[in-house]
């Protein structure tokens, strides 16, 4: 029988490999994109500012330092011991909080969409849950052996290409599955289960992040996803930790923020552009996510080279 101490001695051991790995394809801080297209290594060789984003569906691992990411008022701490899953497109902030030249934050983060884990599910006859309770679309749960020997093998492929398009696609779907044996893989196996509260509000939040411009309502997202505006307002919070307002307001200050540091354009013009009718109205709200009125955050900003290479 296997000892607990060297199952985890060989975790360990892979945690290691991993972020020499990284490391080896990372010669600079910043985000690098390798030859697997849904693959991505993040470097840092500093902590950083809180980096604002809408967080695709993906699998983050830190081989290397640790990272807190704030969803609305939750925060998630996770470092070497740990994984994150983002299951649905959230808008959150994150910030390296443990890195040094000499041990930089080293993070691999493995895109996925939905439909793969469908896939996976179908084939595998995966229990689920006969409660179809909304799961929270982010958490963070604690790696094993399994799960760093599937991903070092993805990384590995790295250093022979051709063998990339036949292997690489097996090996993602080995670790969704060990993602879906995981403690937590219920709250993914919930949000692709047709009917589920958790798959309804899948369909919501695709449509406000399509139409996050345009005027919020209520009754047309109730219908879509079959809910009372009451049931909606509950479940949409149990998966995103913020009301359908809270979130479309994310989406539209996010990308306000995107375009006035992509353009020269003024930040009422942009205001407009994302929705909003009262430039006083989105410079106030501008400033109560992000700390400063647009003009001075984007000022702030070029100069933050941290910010400008995540």
């Amino acid at each position: 029988m296997v000892k607990a101490t060297e199952i985890e001695n060989s975790t360990t051991e892979k945690q290691a490999e991993l972020a020499r790995l990284i490391e080896q394809f990372t010669s600079h801080d910043g985000v690098h994109a390798t030859d697997i297209p849904s693959l991505y290594f993040v470097r840092s060789s500093n902590t950083t500012v809180p980096i604002y984003q809408v967080h695709e569906p993906a699998l983050c691992i830190v081989a290397q330092g640790k990272k807190v990411v704030i969803l609305a008022e939750e925060s998630y701490y996770y470092g070497t011991s740990d994984y994150l899953v983002v299951s649905v497109d959230l808008p959150i902030s994150g910030q390296v909080i443990q890195a040094s030249a000499e041990a930089p934050y080293l993070c691999l983060r493995l895109n996925f969409d939905l439909h793969q884990v469908l896939d996976l599910i179908s084939e595998a006859s995966f229990p689920t849950s006969p409660i179809p309770d909304s799961r929270r679309g982010l958490y963070v749960s604690q790696t094993n052996f399994q799960l760093l020997d599937a991903v070092v093998r993805l990384v590995r492929l790295l250093e022979s290409p051709q063998d990339i398009p036949v292997l690489a696609p097996l090996v993602i779907r080995e670790i969704l599955y060990r993602i879906l044996q995981g403690k937590q893989g219920e709250s993914l196996k919930q949000l692709v289960m047709t009917g589920s509260h958790s798959n309804r509000i899948a369909e919501v939040i695709l449509r406000i992040k399509q139409d996050y411009d345009k005027p919020l309502r209520i009754e047309e997202l109730s219908q879509l996803a079959k809910m009372s505006p009451s049931s909606l307002h509950r479940h949409f919070k149990e998966v995103t930790a913020m009301s359908p307002m809270q979130y479309q307001k994310q989406l539209r200050l996010q990308e306000a923020r995107r375009l006035l540091l992509s353009e020269s354009a003024d930040a009422a013009d942009v205001g407009f552009q994302v929705g909003y009718e009262s430039p006083s109205q989105f410079s106030r709200e501008y400033a109560r996510l992000f700390g400063l009125p647009p003009i001075r955050d984007i000022k702030r900003l070029r100069v933050d080279q941290d910010y400008l290479q995540s």
